[in-house]
């Protein structure tokens, strides 16, 4: 046990016990001396509850007999003095047994911090150097038992030697815990980091979770809509900014769904003024900036292959023009700058989308679709009316016979059976002419019909081309016509009417076995033939 818990038996006997005074009881004393006796209350009694009588009356001056109240301070000499080094643990081990601590050991706080009242006024007090002995046999200690103000100590706690077994000499540094202020600010900045980190989490989260769990706002209008709102679309202006605007103004609902709608139509934008009304559906609102919207427009479609009558019926609907009215103007083809062999605007009316302001005249319709076919045959080079009509109705049944991907071979074969060769006799040969004359779509004739002269378009019975086109030629057919893939091919046909495979021959025995096969997928693919 350190040297401080130790009541000290060295000091001078007690007058009254013949026993040494205790440091308590020798400091108890001293006290009592430097208050001169005045009504102060001594040490003992704030720990036992006892106060003593208060000291008898000072003797008479001169009274030489009287006896003091408390045993004279020891001399110097009778203070054992400060070793030289401080005593270690080690030095203690044996007064570690029960005898060794005094039931009435004084606190902690006694044998490390004393009233300034221990001071002799001409000096140090012969005690310090049991205070200094104290103190620094305290330093040894493990830093458990280093003194923190305001931290209670107990006299039962366990010697450090008990837990510890430190080196002679050995010493720890205290370890000091920051302050109140301190760890309350450390507290607030990991509250304000978490708050932080969990607000920028939950932000980033929102915006993968958006697209899942939509944006509250309906996907379209019911439509049809009222008033009118007008938008412009700029030059270059995206799809994505215009949807907005869109959105902005009421006109749709979503913007997101409205992209998917106008991408799905396959249309692209083109700049201009357009009319809308709010709250349209998404497909309204498509067909306005299509030109689409037949409540502001003549709107209609034409597809290749669509023989004279299905062409005129598409634009009747579209215009509002009657089928009547159109058809009388396509029987005077002159007035379209057709040659005089053509009897009608069969094989000019050029597949494609069309628009045009409400109130324009059947006539200027008729008109632009003519221009686009021939307009096609010039840019290959073909100027001359005559030219440009036979041009139109080889592509008619280059268009009807073959695929896309055969145009030009077709168109080769076409023009090498209108020469003479031992094989075709200058027949053409081709169905699907034969069925124009006949007013069918059906491939399937008889025989006699195979052979009647009687039908201008029968190319089995009469030789050379037929007398006009057998329907409207695209594009690519046109170009096929006008610029054919030369070949030595007199024959073809199209063995799967899916896929357009078509098979070309040079003799008919070759092209009779590419008939065999077309015939079985026929009868595998029952009522595809008719």
């Amino acid at each position: 046990m350190s040297p401080a818990n130790i009541d000290d038996t060295s000091g001078p006997l007690d007058p009254g016990t013949g026993r040494p005074l205790t440091r308590k009881e020798m400091r108890a004393r001293e006290k009592s001396l430097n208050t001169g006796g005045h009504d102060a209350v001594p040490e003992q009694a704030y720990e036992t509850g006892d106060v003593p009588p208060p000291p008898a009356a000072p003797p008479a001056a001169g009274d030489s007999a009287a006896e003091p109240t408390f045993a004279p301070l020891p001399a110097a000499g009778d203070v054992p003095a400060e070793p030289e080094s401080p005593p270690s643990i080690h030095d203690e081990e044996p007064a570690h047994g029960s005898a060794g601590h005094h039931e009435d050991a004084v606190h902690h706080d006694d044998a490390v911090h004393h009233d300034d009242a221990t001071h002799h006024e001409d000096g140090q007090h012969p005690l310090d150097s049991y205070d200094a002995v104290a103190h620094d046999h305290q330093e040894g200690v493990h830093e458990d038992y280093a003194y923190h103000p305001g931290t209670e100590y107990h006299a039962d706690a366990p010697h450090p030697d008990e837990s510890h077994d430190l080196l002679p000499g050995a010493s720890e540094a205290p370890v000091v815990r920051p302050s109140k202020k301190v760890r309350r600010r450390r507290r607030l900045v990991a509250l304000f980091l978490t708050l932080a980190v969990f607000v920028t989490a939950v932000a980033v989260g929102a915006q993968f979770l958006k697209p899942l769990l939509g944006s509250g706002k309906p996907s379209d209008f019911p439509g049809p809509g009222s008033g009118e709102v007008q938008v412009t679309v700029a030059s270059g202006e995206g799809t994505r900014s215009v949807a907005n605007e869109l959105e902005n103004q009421r006109v749709v609902a979503n913007a997101d769904t409205f992209m998917q709608a106008f991408h799905a139509s396959g249309g692209t934008l083109s700049p201009g003024d357009y009319t809308f009304k709010t709250e349209m559906k998404n497909s309204d609102a498509v067909n306005v900036l299509l030109g689409k919207d037949k409540t502001k427009v003549i709107y209609f479609a034409l597809s290749a292959g669509l023989r004279i009558g299905e062409s005129l019926q598409a634009i009747s609907e579209g215009s509002g023009v009657s089928v009547q009215q159109l058809q009388a103007l396509s029987n005077e083809p002159a007035q379209f700058g057709l040659p005089a062999n053509a009897k009608n605007l069969e094989g000019y009316l050029a597949p494609g989308e069309y628009r045009f302001p409400l109130g324009t005249p059947a006539k200027d319709i008729l008109q632009a679709l003519v221009k686009a076919t021939t307009d096609e045959l010039v840019s290959q080079g073909i100027t001359d009316p005559a030219k440009q009509y036979e041009a139109v109705i080889v592509a008619s049944i280059v268009q009807a016979e073959g695929g896309q991907a055969d145009y030009g071979d077709v168109a080769g074969a076409i023009y090498n059976r209108l020469k003479p060769n031992d094989q075709t006799g200058g027949f053409l040969q081709v169905d699907s002419a034969v069925t124009y004359g006949l007013g069918t779509r059906s491939f399937n004739f008889t025989d006699e019909q195979r052979q009647d002269k009687s039908n201008p378009y029968n190319t089995y019975a009469n030789p050379g081309l037929p007398p006009g086109p057998i329907g409207s030629p695209g594009k690519t057919a046109i170009d096929a016509a006008a610029r054919p893939k030369a070949n030595d091919y007199l024959y073809w046909v199209t063995i799967n009417l899916d896929t357009k495979e078509t098979k070309f021959a040079k003799t008919l025995a070759e092209h009779n076995a590419f008939v065999e096969q077309y015939n079985a997928w026929c009868q595998a693919n029952p009522g595809r033939c008719t």
